[in-house]
């Protein structure tokens, strides 16, 4: 069997803006999960103080995704967390509404990092060239 053809690394390094792109979506879903917050008090009829702590800690969770998004595991955490948020149509149908349109988003994300990977295999990323052996 022969051994599948090495490239070199791009000269720029394509998941530092990814990583940019990671912390910038889970920023703004934050905020839009924040800003969703006085709905669930004002809309929301019975244990109240439950919701507002789902709520909270899923933007908390995003916060806290900033620190990570260096990770190999980042991206499917994110997922996941989307599955809360999705979830969130519990809370209010304005909380799981906000999941679905963000979900369409994650998944954009993880169509974008499987084919940069594959890219880079293949070599076809810009500046990258065969490596002899």
């Amino acid at each position: 069997m022969t051994e599948p053809q090495r490239f070199t690394p791009p000269p720029k390094d394509p998941w530092k803006s990814f990583r940019g792109i990671l912390s910038g979506t889970l920023i703004l879903e934050m905020i839009v999960i924040l800003l969703a917050l006085p709905v669930v008090v004002r809309l929301s009829p019975g244990l109240s103080w439950l919701k507002i702590a789902y709520v909270l800690i899923l933007a908390a969770l995003m916060f806290a995704g900033c620190m990570v998004v260096k990770k190999p595991w980042a991206v499917p955490a994110f997922l996941a967390l989307q599955v809360a948020v999705v979830a969130g149509f519990v809370v209010h149908w304005g909380i799981g509404a906000v999941g679905i349109v963000f979900g369409i988003v994650w998944a954009y994300i993880a169509f974008i990092e499987r084919d940069v990977k594959q890219r880079m295999e293949q070599g076809r990323l810009p500046g990258q060239e065969p490596i002899a052996e």
